[in-house]
C-alpha cells in the first residue's frame, strides 16, 4: 500500500501515459471506492506541515481524494508528496514564506480550478479566519470547521468572554473588548494592577501573547505582541486579562453536528507550556476532582450549545489552586493535541469532522455522550528544531540523520522529519508530534520516555533532551504541572543530550577523507596498514597462558595493602634490580613525538599485566603525555590513566611530575598542585616522581608534599646534567650528595635520578650510586636515563652493580637512542647474577612483536635517528627534546643547520649559566639556540646585545626568576640587560601567585561545557587554553580515542570497510563510498559513508579550496561591541541608525524567526557603528549586526 500511494502521488503532479499508469490509478481508486462511506470525493487542506498528513490519511481512509496547497519556500516539503495533487500558492515571490498560507482568495481559486468540494484548514494560518470560511461557502464549497458566524463569535476572545459570562460561566477579569490602543491597556492595570496577560483578539498559538509584571516594559510588551499578532493572523488587536500565577490549563474538546447537537470528549490537561505555547499534553487530566471535571465539562458543553457550535473546537479554561475554573476562550478548530483524545477515547475527530461538515449527525456516526467513553492515559510531545540550551532557540540547517520511534502504544504525526529536510526559519519549529499511550499515567511517561531516547535525529538542534528532562521531573511525575513550570523550574535545563557519537565521528572521517590529517607533526600515512598480530604467552610447560583478565600478581599489591612505606622497604630489600618499562610514556615520547594514543596502549595492556609482573613500576603518565593527549591526539589524560588502571591492576604506574609546575610548563598556585595530585592518586598514579627543572629544593618541596598528602609513592627526584667525571663542571659529586640529603630531609619514599639527556657514563654510575647507597643504605634507588650516545645499557649495568633497586628500560622496538635502553639488552646482561630482574625474556619479546608492528602503524612521526650521537657529551640535549628540536629546526627552516644549531645549544647553555636541562629549561636553551642560529648572533653577539635583543619568550621568564633559582644564580650582567626593568624573583614563583579558585573554575567549566569532573578541573588549571581547544574539538568530533589508530591518521581507501567499537557491545560498521566534487560557491565537499547498512553524508570544508566568500561577518563573541543575531531569521525592523547614541538594553532591531520576534538589545552604552543589516535581510545566527562602542572607546 506505501509503494501505491507513493507512485499515485507522484503521477498525480505529472500527466499520465500509458497503459500502466492509468491502471495502477484505477487500481487505487477501486480500493478506495470500496471503502467509500461519502459522496464527496475530493478535499483540499489549506495548511502545512504535519497537519495536512494527517488530514489526508483520514481522507483517503474516506476515499477521498486529497489536494495539497504549499509555497515556493516548502516546494520539498513532505505534505506535497503525500496528497494526491499537489498546487503552488501563487508565483514565485508573490507572497512571503506565511503569507502564502493566509493567501485565502488564491487557495479558494485552486480548490475551483481543480473540482475540490471540501477546504479543511488545519490549524493556525486561516484556521479561525471568519471571513475565510465565509468566502469558502460563498464559493460553493464546503468549509470543515464551524460556521462563520460562531468563528466570528467565538474566535474573537472578547466575545467568547461576554458569551460564557452570560451563560454562568467563570471567566477571568479582563478587557470588555479588542483593543488596540496602548492607552485603553494602560487603563485596565490602572484599575487591575499586575500581572496581565496580553492575548491576540484572532489566533493563538502562543503567538501575539506577553505577560507583563510591572509597568515599565507595558508598552513595549503591546506593542510586540500588536505586532506579532498582525503578522501571524492579519489583525493587530488584542485582549487584556489578569493573570492567574501557577495555574492548570484543561481544556474540553467538543464536537457539535449541523442540529444543535454537542458533545464532549472529555479534557486534556496542557499546563506545560513555553512561552504560551503547549510542549507536552496529558489526557485526561491526571488529579482533577471529579466534581469539577464534571462541572467544567458540562459549562464547556453548555457554551458550546449556546452559540449552535457545529464541528470540532476546544473550550479552554485555566484551574487555580484552589480547583477554581475559569473559562479563558473557545478555540474554533482542531487542535495539535487532539491525537491524544483520539487515542484515549478511541475516535477519530478529523473523520468526525469531515463527516460531520458532509452533513451527518453525532446519532449517524455513533458520537453520542451515552457511548463516548475514555481508557488509560495519553501523553504527547511536540518534538521541535530548537536548542533549549540557548533559550529554546530555534535551530535551522539539514537533518543529517532521521530515525523515529516506534512500538506499541507509540503513535507519529510527522511532517517534514527525515534525512535531508532543510529546516529552515520561515514556519513553526515542529518536526514530529510523539504520543503514547498507556493503561496508566506512569506507564505512559516511561513509554514516553523510551519513545524519546529512541529517536535519532542528527544535523540540527532539537528539544528532546528537554523533553526527557521534564518527564523524570519529581514534578511531572506527580502530574502537578502549572502553566508557567518550565520558566518556575531551571533544573530543567540540565540537560543530558545524545552523544551523537556516531554522527561526529562521521565528520572526522569526513575531514580526513577530504583534508587528510591535521595531526600535528605527521608527514605521510602509515607504513602498517594491516591487522596487528596480538602476541601469546607460554609457561615454562609450553602451556598457553590466559590473558583474557589481567594478572593480579606485582609490587603494586604492596602499595595498596600496606602503603608506600612498606612499598620502599620491599624494594630495597629485593634481591635483584628491578626495572621500569618506558614503553608507555618516555620511549614513545622520545621517538614518536609522544603520539602514540591510549587505544593502542589498551590494547596490549592485559599481556603487559602478565608479562612484565614484576616490573618496579611501568612508565605511563605525566610529563609531556599529559598535554599531548588533549593538544594532538584529542583525547583526556585522566581517561587514559583510568582505562589502563583497570586493565593493568598489579603493576605500579609510575608518573613524571614538574615539582610546582604539576604537569604544566610553568608554575602554578600550591592549591592547584595539591589539586592534581589528589585526583592522580585517586585515578590510578602510584609512584610520582617528583624533580624540578633547576634541582630547586624549594620547588621539589611543593611536589613532594602534595604526593605526601595525595597518599602516593614519593620518588624525590635529582636532575643529573652534564659529565661528572669533568671537573670543570659545577655539577660534581658533593653538589650531587647534597641534594640527596635535603630530598631525605623531606621524608621521600625513594630516590630518583633522572639522567634525561643520557650523558652518566658507566663510571660516574658506579661512583654516584655506591657515594649514595653508602651514605643511605636504607634509601631505594632508581635511576632513568635516555640511551642517546648508545651507552645506556652499561651504565644502568654499572647502576644496578653499584647498588640501584630499579633502573629504567624500553621493549626493544622502541628502545636505544633517545629512547631508553633496550629491555631485552639489561636482561641478558643481568642474566645469571645477583642482579636479575625477575622478568621472563621469552614474555619480554612476545610483547615486543606487538610494539614492533605498532612502531610501523606510527611511522609518520618518526623522528628519522639513525644511531646513536656520542656528542651528547658535548651538547647535553635531553633525549626527547633531541627529536623535538630536529622538528622545530626543520619547521623554521633550520633544518640544514642542524649541526650548528647543536653547537648553539652549548652555547646557550653556558650564557645562562649552565642550568640542569630538562624540561621546561631545556626548552629555553633549545629556543635560546635557535634564536641565535636564526638571527646569526654569536656567544659574545648575545652578551654585548642584551639591552636590544628579542628575546624568546621562555628566556625571559627564566630571567625574571618564574622557573627557580638555578644552582650558582643567574649569569650577570647579561640577566638585567635582557629584562630591562621587568622584575626579578628571588624566591620561587608560587609564593607571589594567588590560590587558584577551583570552585569557581568547576562553576564556568560546567556553564559552558555541562557535566565537570574533579579531573576537568585539573587539566584546565594546568592547562587552560589546551583544555579548552581540546573541549571544542570533542564538542564537533566526539570521543576519537574509540577510532582505530589506521582511520584516525589516514582515510580508508573507498569500499573498504572497518569497525569501530563505540562501546561493549555497540560497534559501528563502516564504509566510505564516495567523495563528492567540490562546491565552487561554497568551497565544501560531500562525503558518503555507509554506517551500519545506511548511506550516511557529511559536508566537509575543502581547506585547498579557493572559494569567494560572500557570507556576513560574524560578531567576536569576545568583543562586546560586536553585537550578533542571537538565532537565524529575517530582520523586520532596526531601531538605530549609525552614530546615535544607546543605552544598555535599548533595542537595536527587532528579529523574525518561525513567526517568532526577537528584539536584539544594546549590550551597553555607546554609539553605534558599522550597522551590517538593513530590514528584510535573512541572518543566520552569530552574524554581525552592529557595533556598538563604548564612550571610552574601549
Amino acid at each position: 500500500m506505501a509503494d501505491l500511494g507513493d507512485s499515485n502521488g507522484a503521477a498525480s503532479e505529472t500527466v499520465i501515459v500509458g497503459d500502466m499508469d492509468l491502471k495502477q490509478e484505477q487500481t487505487i481508486q477501486r480500493i478506495r471506492a470500496n471503502s467509500s462511506i461519502m459522496k464527496l470525493k475530493k478535499i483540499l487542506v489549506a495548511n502545512r506541515g504535519e497537519i495536512p498528513i494527517r488530514i489526508f490519511r483520514t481522507a483517503h481512509e474516506l476515499s477521498l481524494q486529497t489536494v495539497a496547497v504549499f509555497s515556493y519556500e516548502d516546494r520539498l516539503s513532505m505534505h506535497r508528496q503525500k496528497a494526491d495533487e499537489a498546487y503552488v500558492i501563487g508565483k514565485r515571490g508573490q507572497y512571503t514564506p506565511v503569507g502564502a498560507y493566509l493567501a485565502g482568495d488564491e487557495i479558494i481559486k485552486i480548490a475551483l480550478q481543480h473540482g475540490v468540494q471540501m477546504i479543511h484548514p488545519g490549524y493556525g494560518f486561516l484556521s479561525e479566519n471568519a471571513e475565510f470560511a465565509r468566502n469558502v461557502e460563498k464559493a460553493g464549497l464546503i468549509f470543515v470547521g464551524p460556521s462563520p458566524e460562531v468563528i466570528d463569535a467565538l474566535g474573537d476572545k472578547v466575545s467568547a468572554r461576554t458569551i460564557a459570562i452570560a451563560a454562568g460561566v467563570p471567566v477571568v477579569p479582563g478587557t470588555d473588548g479588542a483593543v488596540d490602543k496602548f492607552e485603553d491597556v494602560k487603563k485596565f492595570t490602572d484599575e487591575y494592577g499586575f500581572p496581565i496577560i496580553i492575548k491576540a483578539a484572532y489566533g493563538g498559538g502562543g503567538r501575539g501573547m506577553r505577560v507583563v509584571r510591572e509597568q515599565g516594559t507595558l508598552e513595549d510588551s503591546f506593542n510586540r505582541a500588536t505586532s506579532e499578532a498582525k503578522s501571524a493572523f492579519g489583525n493587530g488587536t488584542v485582549f487584556v486579562e489578569r493573570f492567574l500565577d501557577k495555574p492548570k490549563h484543561i481544556e474540553v474538546q467538543l464536537l457539535g453536528d449541523n442540529h444543535g447537537n454537542v458533545v464532549h470528549l472529555y479534557e486534556r490537561d496542557c499546563s506545560v507550556q513555553r512561552r504560551h505555547q503547549k510542549v507536552v499534553e496529558l489526557a485526561p487530566a491526571k488529579d482533577l476532582p471529579t466534581s469539577v471535571r464534571d462541572a467544567l465539562l458540562n459549562d464547556a458543553v453548555k457554551l458550546a450549545r449556546s452559540v449552535n457550535y457545529r464541528n470540532a473546537g476546544t473550550a479552554e479554561f485555566l484551574v487555580d489552586q484552589q480547583n477554581r475554573y475559569y473559562f479563558i476562550e473557545i478555540n474554533p478548530r482542531i487542535q495539535v493535541e487532539h491525537t491524544i483524545t483520539e487515542e484515549i477515547t478511541g475516535i477519530d475527530l478529523i473523520a468526525a469532522q469531515i463527516q460531520i461538515a458532509a452533513g451527518a449527525t453525532l446519532a449517524q456516526l455513533g458520537l453520542t455522550q451515552d457511548r463516548i467513553s475514555t481508557r488509560g492515559f495519553a501523553i504527547q510531545c511536540r518534538i521541535t528544531t530548537e536548542d533549549p540550551s540557548k533559550g529554546f532557540q530555534p535551530d535551522t540547517g539539514k537533518i543529517e540523520v532521521y530515525r523515529s520511534a516506534g512500538g506499541n502504544g507509540v503513535r507519529l504525526d510527522g511532517g517534514n522529519g527525515f534525512a535531508g529536510a532543510i529546516i529552515t526559519p520561515h514556519y513553526d519549529s515542529m518536526l514530529v508530534k510523539c504520543t503514547c499511550h498507556g493503561s496508566t499515567y506512569e506507564i505512559v511517561r516511561r513509554k514516553m520516555l523510551r519513545a524519546l531516547v529512541e529517536f535519532r535525529i542528527r544535523g540540527i538542534k532539537t528539544n528532546i533532551p528537554f523533553l526527557t528532562s521534564l518527564l523524570t521531573h519529581p514534578t511531572f511525575i506527580d502530574g502537578n504541572c502549572w502553566t508557567t513550570f518550565i520558566d518556575d523550574t531551571p533544573e530543567l535545563f540540565d540537560l543530558v543530550g545524545s552523544q551523537n557519537r556516531a554522527q561526529k565521528l562521521l565528520a572526522y572521517l569526513g575531514d580526513i577523507a577530504v583534508n587528510g590529517s591535521s595531526i600535528k607533526g605527521q608527514v605521510g600515512e602509515p607504513k602498517f596498514k594491516g591487522e596487528i598480530i596480538m602476541p601469546e604467552l607460554f609457561d615454562d610447560d609450553g602451556n598457553k597462558i590466559d590473558t583474557s583478565e589481567p594478572c593480579q600478581k606485582g609490587w603494586r599489591n604492596i602499595i595498596l595493602e600496606e602503603g608506600p612505606e612498606a612499598f620502599a622497604k620491599a624494594v630495597r630489600a629485593n634481591e635483584g634490580c628491578l626495572l621500569m618499562d618506558t614503553t608507555w610514556r618516555d620511549a614513545h615520547q622520545s621517538l614518536l613525538a609522544t603520539r602514540v594514543r591510549t587505544v593502542d596502549l589498551c590494547n596490549i595492556a592485559k599481556e603487559t599485566s602478565h608479562a612484565y609482573s614484576n616490573l618496579y613500576s611501568l612508565e605511563c603518565w605525566g610529563g609531556a603525555t599529559f598535554d599531548v593527549a588533549m593538544r594532538f591526539l584529542y583525547e583526556d589524560p585522566w581517561d587514559r590513566l583510568r582505562k589502563m588502571r583497570k586493565l593493568v591492576p598489579n603493576i605500579p604506574f609510575q608518573m613524571l611530575l614538574r615539582g610546582a609546575n604539576g604537569v604544566a610548563y610553568s608554575s602554578l598556585p600550591d592549591n592547584a598542585i595539591y589539586h592534581f595530585c589528589e585526583q592522580a592518586k585517586k585515578n590510578g598514579v602510584d609512584i610520582f616522581r617528583v624533580f624540578d627543572a633547576l634541582n630547586d629544593i624549594d620547588q621539589l618541596e611543593v611536589g613532594i608534599n602534595a604526593v605526601h598528602k595525595a597518599g602516593g609513592v614519593v620518588e624525590g627526584t635529582v636532575c643529573f646534567s652534564g659529565d661528572m667525571l669533568n671537573p670543570k663542571k659545577k655539577y660534581n659529586l658533593e653538589y650531587y650528595l647534597k641534594l640527596v640529603d635535603k630530598l631525605v630531609a623531606l621524608k621521600i619514599h625513594v630516590l630518583g635520578i633522572k639522567d634525561m639527556a643520557g650523558v652518566l657514563k658507566p663510571k660516574a654510575a658506579t661512583l654516584l650510586i655506591g657515594a649514595i647507597r653508602k651514605a643511605h643504605p636504607d634509601l631505594p634507588i632508581h635511576v632513568h636515563t635516555h640511551d642517546s650516545a648508545g651507552t645506556g645499557v652499561a651504565s644502568m649495568v654499572a647502576c644496578a652493580n653499584a647498588g640501584a633497586d630499579a633502573v629504567d628500560a624500553a621493549t626493544d622496538s622502541l628502545s636505544g637512542m633517545t629512547s631508553q635502553p633496550s629491555v631485552g639488552a639489561i636482561l641478558s646482561s643481568l642474566e645469571g647474577s645477583i642482579q636479575d630482574p625477575g622478568l621472563n625474556i621469552h614474555h619480554v619479546r612476545a610483547i615486543d612483536t606487538y610494539w614492533a608492528q605498532l612502531r610501523l602503524l606510527y611511522s609518520p612521526f618518526e623522528a628519522g635517528l639513525n644511531g646513536p650521537d656520542p656528542e651528547v657529551y658535548e651538547h647535553e640535549i635531553p633525549g626527547g627534546q633531541l627529536t623535538n628540536m630536529m622538528f622545530q629546526a626543520s619547521q623554521l627552516g633550520l633544518g640544514a643547520q642542524w649541526a650548528e644549531t647543536k653547537k648553539a645549544y652549548e652555547h646557550a647553555n653556558d650564557l645562562l649559566g649552565d642550568i640542569v636541562k630538562v624540561t621546561p629549561t631545556s626548552k629555553v636553551v633549545g629556543d635560546l639556540a635557535q634564536f641565535m642560529v636564526s638571527n646569526k648572533l654569536t656567544f659574545d653577539d648575545v652578551q654585548k646585545r642584551a639591552g636590544e635583543l628579542d628575546f624568546p619568550g621562555s628566556v625571559l621568564e627564566f630571567f625574571e626568576g618564574l622557573m627557580g633559582q638555578p644552582y650558582g644564580g643567574f649569569p650577570e650582567p647579561l640577566r638585567t640587560n635582557a629584562l630591562r626593568g621587568r622584575r626579578k624573583l628571588d624566591k620561587r614563583p608560587g609564593l607571589t601567585l594567588e590560590p587558584l579558585d577551583l570552585q569557581k573554575i568547576k562553576k564556568e567549566i560546567h556553564a559552558k561545557w555541562g557535566n565537570v569532573t574533579e579531573c576537568d578541573v585539573a587539566s584546565y588549571a594546568m592547562y587552560p587554553k589546551v583544555f579548552e581547544d581540546y573541549k571544542k574539538f570533542i564538542q564537533k568530533y566526539g570521543d576519537l580515542s574509540v577510532l582505530p589508530t589506521r582511520y584516525f591518521l589516514s582515510a580508508p581507501e573507498i569500499g573498504e570497510e572497518f569497525h569501530v567499537e563505540l562501546e561493549k557491545g555497540k560497534v559501528l560498521i563502516l564504509k566510505l563510498l564516495a567523495v563528492g566534487p567540490l562546491s565552487d560557491t561554497t568551497g565544501q565537499r560531500e562525503v558518503f559513508y555507509e554506517m551500519n547498512g545506511e548511506v550516511r553524508q557529511v559536508t566537509v570544508d575543502d581547506v585547498l579550496a579557493a572559494v569567494e566568500n560572500t557570507s556576513r561577518p560574524k560578531a567576536d563573541p569576545g568583543d562586546s561591541s560586536q553585537v550578533g543575531a542571537p538565532m537565524s531569521g529575517v530582520v523586520v525592523e532596526i531601531r538605530v541608525h549609525e552614530g546615535g547614541e544607546v543605552k544598555k538594553g535599548d533595542p537595536i532591531a527587532v528579529l523574525s524567526a518561525m513567526k517568532m520576534e526577537m528584539v536584539i538589545s544594546a549590550p551597553h552604552a555607546g554609539k553605534v557603528g558599522n550597522i551590517q543589516i538593513k530590514e528584510g535581510d535573512s541572518v543566520a545566527g552569530s552574524d554581525l549586526i552592529c557595533k556598538i562602542v563604548k564612550p571610552d572607546g574601549k
